[in-house]
């Protein structure tokens, strides 16, 4: 049956006294069943809410936990990082410095620039080595090269020579091994210098120099 438009004359509405218009209200019964109705809603919400973190924390017990707002998502430590490995993404294709094992053949040679720094006391005996090396850093310099700056004391009162070997590593493991020949360092000096290590592109924790000569 189709829709018909039906017109009202006023004639045909209930009597209205001063023009006001007639109030629809519900029954005493309508208003109490509405509320059950809306009371019987927020239990049940309140229900499955309950149940659902129940069911989390039972899963996840005695562990931190972690809930994303914005997904529900509930992340323990039994969770996190789990599933595929996506390797097309930067973050998931960090540098494992441990299976590095390349290694630079042969033994670079230097002769380093030196700086005096100052004096020392002439103490070069028996029991005080001629020369000694102090104060080894190592640092990169960002993609260029790994660098040992240190120092070295020419104890003695005569000009020395001095060779110095450093070899770099990476966990125990050998990386490059470096010989620098210093120019000639006057007796009682105290000089700085550089020697520099393989390309930064290359991992290297750790730097062990020493004095070969004279010794």
């Amino acid at each position: 049956m189709h829709g018909e438009a039906v017109l009202v004359h006023e004639s045909m509405l209930p009597f209205r006294p001063h023009g006001k218009k007639d109030l629809v209200r519900p029954t005493v019964a309508q208003a109490v069943g509405a509320w059950r109705t809306a009371m019987r809603f927020v239990a049940i919400s309140a229900i499955l809410s309950a149940t659902v973190i129940s069911a989390a924390l039972a899963q996840y017990p005695n562990q931190p936990q972690f809930r994303d707002p914005v997904t529900g998502q509930i992340w323990t430590p039994e969770n996190v990082g789990r599933g595929p490995t996506d390797l097309s993404r930067p973050e998931n294709r960090a540098f494992n410095p441990q299976a590095q094992t390349t290694v630079v053949q042969g033994t670079s040679v230097q002769t380093p620039n030196v700086q005096p720094i100052g004096t020392v006391p002439i103490t070069a005996g028996p029991t005080v080595p001629i020369a000694i090396i102090d104060n080894a850093t190592l640092t990169v310099i960002p993609s260029q090269r790994w660098q040992v700056a240190l120092y070295l004391n020419n104890n003695s009162a005569g000009t020395i020579n001095p060779v110095i070997e450093c070899q770099f590593t990476n966990s125990g493991n050998p990386v490059a091994q470096v010989r620098a020949n210093l120019p000639p360092i006057a007796g009682g000096q105290r000089v700085g210098l550089t020697i520099y290590g393989p390309q930064s592109n290359l991992f290297v924790n750790r730097a062990d120099c020493r004095l070969v000569s004279p010794i």
